[in-house]
């Protein structure tokens, strides 16, 4: 492994998390105004429904795969369930989500380049972000052919302890991608740049979705009506002049 790799995939992870947390925070408490999904509907709706439906069911299933099937040990799962058949469940389902997710992508990229007023009304980081994402679902569609020669699961084992040794401060990380092509590691490149630019676009939002997630532990609020509880059979008492 040459300095190049021990920057790439051993530095350059914990830069991307250091500016996605701090960016983040720094964002919503300067620039509140600007923590938006920035939505181009009122302009023209068009393909936005089914592009914006394909983009959101691929991305929070890759998200969810991605999170569960790096960052979980290997002794949590190996008692009934062998990595080659953790391969194949991740080849066949991130492959149909990713292609969902492409799909989706495509028609939103396409819609923001073709649309005159979507394009007059976009930002730079709008088009960088799409054509990111763009990249990063067809990287990821290009892997599953590439997994497909070796079926051992040996090579997912690498990336996911590379994962769990980054995420736990822990040496030897770089090593453990000798034997990872170069798409491999070019998709995985692309996956943390988009945690670097993701507090300087209209990705900020995914964290108010995340916060949601609080109302469902929040007690419930007691709500009283501003009426008087009047006992059955008994006149409410009314304001001086007001009408009947």
């Amino acid at each position: 492994m040459n300095a190049l790799d021990h920057f790439l995939f051993g530095l350059y992870p914990y830069i991307c998390l250091s500016v996605f947390f701090l960016g983040s925070l720094i964002r919503f408490e300067r620039d509140q105004y600007t923590w938006k999904s920035d939505s181009s509907q009122l302009l023209k709706a068009g393909q936005l429904r089914w592009g914006s439906n394909l983009f959101h069911i691929g991305i929070l299933f890759l998200f969810a795969g991605h999170f569960a099937g790096l960052l979980t040990p290997h002794f949590v799962y190996e008692h009934f369930t062998s990595a080659t058949d953790k391969q194949l469940m991740a080849m066949v389902s991130g492959g149909t989500a990713g292609l969902l997710g492409f799909v989706g992508v495509s028609i939103l990229l396409h819609r923001r380049l073709a649309e005159p007023r979507i394009r007059i009304n976009s930002r730079t980081s709008d088009i960088v972000l799409l054509v990111l994402l763009w990249l990063q679902f067809a990287l990821g569609l290009a892997t599953v052919p590439v997994s497909a020669q070796h079926m051992d699961g040996s090579l997912m084992m690498k990336l996911a302890e590379w994962a769990q040794h980054i995420a736990t401060f822990r040496g030897g990380a770089v090593e453990l991608l000798a034997d990872a092509g170069w798409i491999f590691k070019l998709h995985m490149f692309l996956g943390m740049s988009i945690f670097l630019v993701f507090p300087f676009t209209r990705l900020v939002h995914v964290w108010s979705g995340f916060g949601t997630v609080v109302y469902l532990f929040r007690p419930y609020q007691i709500v009283r009506s501003r009426r008087l509880n009047v006992p059955a059979g008994q006149n409410q008492p009314r304001r001086p002049g007001a009408s009947v």
